[in-house]
């Protein structure tokens, strides 16, 4: 269990303080509860715009890095579905700037003309390199839009279509900063050669004026059970076939998520895992295949995929993996996998908090689902699973009518 002790500010600020004493480091990580999930249609990308935005610069902080590189500091950011996170590691000593930065662009961003199209250019750029100019780069796109028919989880977080991040308005932005980029509604997390005292002190100093959130936040669509199997078949100039297979699953705090994270553990996770064995190294059609969970707060996807050795078609690939598959769901799971899979597990949750970083982030994303000690009770829970309610959860997710198959097909085989 990670130490912390935690306060809230006045205006809905919620404050944990993780003080480790063996380092001369801090973190300041803050954590918006705002991802491409709160968003809508025809105003997509947001939250992933605002990862940039909020490096652009402020009112008295024309050059964010720089300030920060000055006391030998450094920072990033990242943007998913759900959240957005910030993070500024430097030295304890010098903990008071972070505290300056992150409140400055909390308060008083720069959302001047200017600042939205160069970073308007800069995400752009991203889109056409990262997801429309690489090999299989656009797949979630149609992944998404394929599986998800209200909810939005719909599109990436990059956004839906480069002309939405075009269209953007500075009243469509400014709307979305004073919505989700206030003190209600984040987490910050101060970790490292700190103290609770000192922590509160600066918190009062640096955040206590600025004003919580005044503007509602939009209603999220849930979606509905899918009652029938989707497919679609794309072709592009990529090197061999590929398949995409998803399912629907429960979202991060339901009932079966834990069980359906041990199933893609089990099928899918590193060179040992069923898939591996059965389809590449005993296979002769996929030459890479995996399974993994996408891990989002509201119902996700359990997801599938692999690449085909030349030659060999997504169909076929459909058809050895749906084989594999059914066999896993009408058997009984070994001791021996089960060690392996909480073996690895625990590996990895002793990998992850080695750096005060991870330690942070960790506190942060659990804090934003309610508790900060659920990352704990969650490993603790997962290790404990048996293996016929993991069977029991994989005949319900792993059906044909629940799960949605992209056939990702290479031109020149066609």
């Amino acid at each position: 269990m990670i130490n912390y002790q935690q306060f809230v500010l006045d205006n809905g600020l919620q404050v944990l303080v993780h003080e480790d004493h063996s380092t001369k480091i801090a973190v300041v990580n803050i954590l918006y509860k705002v991802g491409s999930r709160n968003e809508i249609a025809g105003k997509t990308g947001l939250a992933h715009y605002f990862e940039h935005l909020m490096f652009g610069g402020t009112k008295h902080v024309p050059v964010f890095d720089t300030a920060l590189e000055k006391v030998g500091g450094s920072c990033n950011a990242f943007t998913n579905t759900d959240i957005t996170n910030y993070y500024i590691t430097l030295p304890a000593v010098n903990i008071e700037t972070a505290f300056w930065l992150e409140s400055e662009r909390m308060l008083h961003l720069s959302l001047s003309e200017k600042t939205i199209e160069t970073q308007r250019k800069v995400v752009i750029e991203e889109f056409k390199q990262r997801y429309l100019n690489q090999p299989y780069g656009d797949v979630f796109h149609h992944l998404r839009d394929l599986a998800y028919d209200r909810h939005p989880y719909q599109w990436p977080t990059i956004g839906k279509d480069i002309e939405d991040i075009v269209n953007y308005k500075k009243e469509f932005v400014e709307e979305f900063y004073f919505t989700h980029y206030r003190p209600d509604n984040a987490v910050m997390v101060v970790a490292g050669d700190v103290t609770l005292d000192q922590i509160k002190k600066l918190s009062d100093k640096w955040f206590t004026d600025i004003p919580s959130g005044q503007i509602p936040k939009k209603t999220i669509t849930e979606e509905l059970p899918q009652v029938s199997k989707k497919a679609i078949t794309i072709e592009a100039d990529v090197p061999t076939d590929a398949l995409y297979k998803v399912y629907h699953m429960p979202g991060k705090l339901q009932e079966g998520y834990l069980e359906a994270d041990l199933i893609t553990d089990i099928l899918g996770f590193g060179r040992s895992s069923t898939l591996e064995q059965q389809l590449v190294k005993n296979g002769n059609i996929f030459a890479s295949v995996g399974g993994y969970i996408l891990g989002t707060v509201d119902p996700g996807l359990m997801v599938f995929s692999g690449k085909m050795e030349k030659g060999q078609s997504a169909e076929a690939a459909e058809k050895a993996l749906d084989e594999v598959v059914e066999e896993f769901k009408k058997n009984t799971i070994s001791d021996s996998i089960l060690h392996k899979i909480r073996n690895q597990a625990e590996a990895m949750k002793t990998y992850e908090s080695i750096q005060l970083l991870n330690r942070a982030m960790s506190l942060a994303y659990y804090a934003h689902l309610g508790n900060p000690d659920l990352h704990e009770l969650d490993y603790q829970r997962k290790i404990q699973i048996p293996s016929e309610k993991i069977l029991k959860w994989a005949n319900t997710i792993l059906r044909e009518e629940n799960s949605s198959v992209i056939y990702y097909k290479s031109k020149a085989s066609s």
